[in-house]
């Protein structure tokens, strides 16, 4: 599933290409791109019609595109592509929506192979920050690269959770954007294992991991995203190269770039974690 950096490099290529523009049209190809919408295909496509799209915004690792009422929701699931071009190209096989403009420039297409991911026009709601939000998206915590994230909260809050360090980090109503992989290669950075009982960190531990976070994130970005197949791209349909520079995960048995000792894989949550023995050793006690 893409995460923050992948998220926000597909919002900046649509700020670029959307932003200002009117919606002309709306077509739904498959009912479940849009399935949360509570009145369907139709309703969606009524509340687009005519509707001018601000600037789009992100939170974690959802975006939207602000309108005039409402705003337009994405979720980009595990496959999920937002994609611009000329409204004349073919359709791409796993083609489930797309939006026309009334300056009859690019077109705006939502494609997505496995359908995990959806579209929906929701209303905006005060956030807990002083802006607003889509409405599904009022209980998603702010990303480490938002200037509202508060660090010394994140601590006490982790403090709280008593469970596993990576299990927070998924925890998307903790801190939003996370995923995965960013977790692995963040872990790895601060030194810490990843089923770390969260209430024994100190604050210094914490404050090293959200370092870690942010650096591991603003390298992704700088390296247009994560890219492991075709099911990640950017909006013109160009793919990140961050992998190349993925330190653990994915990594199993390669040596470690600081200490060389091969790379373990542990099963987590039906997935999977990636860690340095001998730089993240585990702990006595670990959190499952």
């Amino acid at each position: 599933m893409p995460e923050l950096p992948e998220v926000e490099v597909v919002r900046r290529g649509l700020e670029r290409w959307v932003a200002g523009r009117t919606v002309a049209s709306a077509e739904v190809l498959h009912p479940r791109a849009v399935r949360r919408q509570t009145g369907g295909a139709e309703d969606f496509v009524a509340r687009l019609v005519g509707r001018t799209v601000a600037a789009p915004r992100r939170r974690g690792k959802y975006l939207w595109l602000p309108l005039d009422d409402g705003a337009l929701l994405a979720h980009l699931g595990m496959s999920g592509q937002l994609l611009v071009g000329a409204p004349d190209r073919p359709p791409g096989r796993h083609l489930r929506a797309r939006l026309t403009f009334t300056d009859d420039g690019h077109d705006l297409r939502f494609e997505d192979q496995r359908t995990f991911g959806h579209l929906m026009v929701a209303e905006l709601v005060p956030d807990a920050f002083g802006g607003t939000v889509p409405e599904p998206v009022a209980h998603i915590a702010a990303d480490p690269l938002e200037p509202a994230f508060d660090d010394e909260a994140f601590y006490r809050a982790l403090r709280r959770r008593r469970t596993g360090l990576k299990r927070a980090l998924l925890d998307q109503t903790l801190i939003s954007g996370v995923g995965n992989i960013y977790a692995d290669e963040a872990l790895w950075r601060a030194r810490l294992h990843w089923a770390r009982a969260t209430e024994n960190l100190t604050r210094p531990e914490v404050m090293r991991l959200l370092a870690a976070v942010r650096e591991v994130m603003t390298a992704a970005l700088a390296a247009g995203g994560t890219s492991f197949d075709s099911l990640y791209v950017n909006v013109n349909g160009e793919s990140g190269y961050f992998d190349r520079s993925l330190q653990v995960y994915g990594r199993r048995d390669e040596p470690c770039s600081r200490c060389g000792t091969p790379i373990r894989r542990d099963a987590f949550m039906n997935r999977s974690s990636f860690s340095c023995p001998r730089c993240q050793p585990r702990p006595r006690r670990p959190r499952p």
